[in-house]
């Protein structure tokens, strides 16, 4: 999670843009609008939806690096998470 207040907004600034985004999408397929503007937005999404994730990955990453510095089995263990992490990321 983000650690500082900074980043704090800055990942929530992108949850709420993303729900703009999906309320837009939702508009369209109310209305009706063809698939191309929809796919267009869908791709919009998961975009935004990947930034978010990566963002919070690398804040996570950085959190468990320092924390385990200087201690060779912390980091086995910290290294043996992100990996796990990156794994259930690319399914």
């Amino acid at each position: 999670m983000p650690n500082t207040p900074a980043e704090k907004k800055r990942v929530l600034t992108r949850v709420r843009r993303i729900r703009g985004q999906l309320d837009a999408l939702e508009q369209a397929l109310e209305k009706g609008t063809d698939c191309g503007p929809v796919l267009q937005q869908v791709a919009a999404i998961r975009g935004a939806i990947n930034g978010l994730m990566a963002g919070v990955l690398e804040s996570h990453l950085r959190e468990e690096f320092v924390e385990c510095a200087g201690d060779r089995d912390a980091a086995s263990g910290s290294i043996k998470n992100v990996v796990s992490l990156v794994r259930s990321y690319l399914r």
